[in-house]
């Protein structure tokens, strides 16, 4: 735990100044009590009843104090929250090359698979989306509530030849942010294509923010290979820098370098991992690997604890300033209850 005022600590030095206070006036009582010729009277005077029970209240009234006075110097700690993260777009290859079954049945199946599961453990709140790429990308699901329709989104891929990591990204981004005149007319070559996702004529000017600060949304991209057409997927990714979005790749596949063939032509197909990690790293997100089925089912049970839930540090003043008070009630309530006063 830290403070952000650390410099009021020193009000705890008042703690010791508390006991000894109470020491006294104990002593002080009793000094008193003597005075007195009947021992009834003492024993009233003493408070009566089972005499650990008189120094209950007053060590909870100290606990509160204590609290409240750590409260002055703003506690602070690394704890476990749930994000407010309303959109994930699923950025998802669907290349020539998701037709390998060095993953059984084959890649694509297993992608499909492992992204159905991550989309049913999601909070029912978090719209999703899902964007495909190939030689091109195109928007096979606009964001929605219905996980319905994202399953039937994510079984209708169809493969094609190509692998656009960048399209994906920039895709993705004109998907979250309809309004912010991204350029897709190095997607598709169409400069009116953002209208159609629903673009005013008229953006608003773009001001860049700092990267990974945008925790309304987030990108998940998943490919087995490496660019052979379409923009710069390290250009694509400074877009989602400047705009706050992280995107978390999963590279699917292996690392070394595969031959598949299908249609009467064969290709090598190899993963490009620098370029993954680099995407992730200017976003702000991670990257991930995933040589087998299993171990993309497991990528995306990671992925679903880092979107739901993240670790951070925060300030807890309120938790302590509301401890305090609950044990200066307590304190007052046993003193009342006990004696019938507060004291």
């Amino acid at each position: 735990m830290t403070f952000l005022w650390p410099q009021f600590l020193w009000v705890l030095g008042l703690l010791p100044l508390l006991v000894l206070t109470y020491w006294w006036l104990l002593r002080r009582r009793k000094r008193s009590a003597v005075r007195y010729a009947s021992l009834g009277l003492v024993k009233a005077a003493m408070g009566g009843g089972p005499g650990w029970r008189r120094h209950v209240p007053p060590l909870l009234l100290l606990v509160a104090i204590a609290a409240l006075l750590l409260a002055i110097s703003r506690p602070a700690a690394i704890i476990t929250l749930p994000l407010q993260q309303e959109t994930i777009i699923l950025a998802m290859d669907v290349s020539g090359s998701m037709r390998a079954e060095d993953v059984q049945p084959n890649r694509l199946v297993a992608s499909q698979i492992a992204a159905k599961a991550f989309v049913g453990e999601l909070p029912r709140h978090v719209r999703v989306g899902v964007v495909s790429f190939a030689g091109t990308a195109a928007v096979v699901q606009a964001p929605t509530h219905s996980r319905e329709d994202v399953v039937a989104a994510i079984d209708r891929f169809q493969l094609q030849r190509g692998t656009a990591i960048g399209s994906g990204i920039v895709l993705a981004l004109a998907t979250l942010f309809p309004d912010a005149g991204i350029d897709l007319s190095q997607i598709t070559g169409q400069r009116n294509m953002p209208q159609a996702l629903g673009e005013k004529k008229d953006p608003k000017p773009f001001t860049p923010v700092p990267p990974g600060s945008y925790t309304s949304a987030a990108v998940i991209l998943l490919t087995d290979g490496q660019r052979t057409t379409g923009p710069d997927p390290m250009d694509a990714a400074k877009m989602a820098s400047e705009r706050g979005v992280k995107v978390y790749t999963v590279g699917f596949g292996t690392t070394n370098g595969e031959i598949i063939g299908f249609e009467g032509w064969s290709m090598r197909v190899r993963l490009d991992e620098e370029t993954l990690k680099n995407v992730a790293n200017l976003t702000h997100a991670e990257y991930f690997y995933a040589g087998s089925a299993t171990d993309l089912k497991k990528v995306y049970d990671t992925l679903t604890s880092r979107l739901v839930f993240e670790r951070k540090e925060t300030e807890i003043t309120a938790l302590f300033a509301a401890a305090g008070a609950l044990f200066a009630v307590l304190a007052a309530g046993l003193s009342l209850w006990w004696f019938g006063r507060v004291a």
